[in-house]
């Protein structure tokens, strides 16, 4: 049975800022978000792009642009977590990573002005943090929701959170928490992924009650899911971990294959176990 469709939502950019070499934040007022039940710190929208050389712009309606016209003009979704939000002002926060011209969000993050109009359907999004100890791990696309939890612990609450970047002159602005210490692990050329999974297992698993949050590339998640779940025995119910993106792949054709992709992992995780 197909998912329900989300609401959509209109928004208008009220401004935008670099707050890193590598990451432009743009601040968009949305009226009828349901700022009420925005509960977790993943929260999540995908934000409506017309194709390129499309006949329509916004505001339009996703339903009637894919009723009536071929599948070749339907919009583009890209998935953005909500780095913050603001009920009293009714906005809302996004991070864009941004590589110049590359890609089809980054560059409209850094074109974005007040004023102009973008659409999202949403919001996603079902994890905070929970227990005594918290381990956060992931990239720049995950570092939004990484820091948002962070936000959100309780200050007797301990955690431990190792953010990969491309560099040392890329590292992002970052909350700080009592009883939270803050890894940057830099890339300085190496496949997105591989320092992050080199970290995480280097520092072990804790020996006292833990939850996870681990997000980002694919493959990365493919190998910490391995150290996890079948190397150190950590119950699938203590971890929220998930692909956000894949090298090689446009958010179209990754979530288009994502779900064979975690059926392919999940499959050689019970041979592993099986055979241990």
């Amino acid at each position: 049975m197909p998912r329900p469709a989300r609401p959509v939502h209109s928004a208008t950019v009220t401004g935008s800022s670099r707050i890193s070499r590598d990451m432009v934040r743009v601040t968009l007022a949305c009226d009828s978000l349901p700022y009420a039940d925005l509960e977790h710190t993943d929260h999540y929208v995908k934000l409506l792009f017309p194709p390129e050389g499309a006949s329509y712009s916004w505001p339009f309606d996703p339903a009637q642009v894919r009723e009536e016209l071929p599948r070749e003009e339907w919009p583009v979704t890209r998935t953005y977590t909500l780095r913050s939000w603001d009920a009293g002002a009714q906005t809302v926060d996004i991070d864009f990573v941004s590589h110049g011209d590359s890609g089809l969000a980054g560059p409209w993050a850094d074109a974005a002005r007040p004023g102009d109009g973008i659409g999202f359907m949403g919001p996603g999004g079902a994890w905070h943090p929970e227990g005594e100890h918290v381990v956060f791990a992931g990239d720049e696309a995950a570092a939004p929701a990484i820091f948002a939890g962070i936000e959100a612990l309780p200050q007797d609450v301990t955690a431990e959170a190792w953010v990969e970047v491309s560099d040392a002159d890329a590292h992002l602005p970052a909350p700080s928490h009592p009883g939270t210490t803050i890894h940057w692990v830099e890339r300085d050329g190496a496949t997105h992924g591989t320092e992050l999974v080199r970290a995480v297992v280097a520092a072990g698993v804790p020996s006292g009650e833990t939850r996870w949050f681990i997000h980002g590339v694919a493959e990365m998640i493919r190998d910490l899911r391995r150290h996890l779940f079948v190397d150190s025995g950590v119950p699938k119910s203590d971890v929220s971990i998930s692909g956000y993106w894949r090298l090689g792949m446009v958010e179209d054709e990754w979530q288009a294959s994502k779900r064979e992709f975690t059926e392919e992992i999940e499959t050689d995780e019970a041979q592993a176990a099986a055979n241990r």
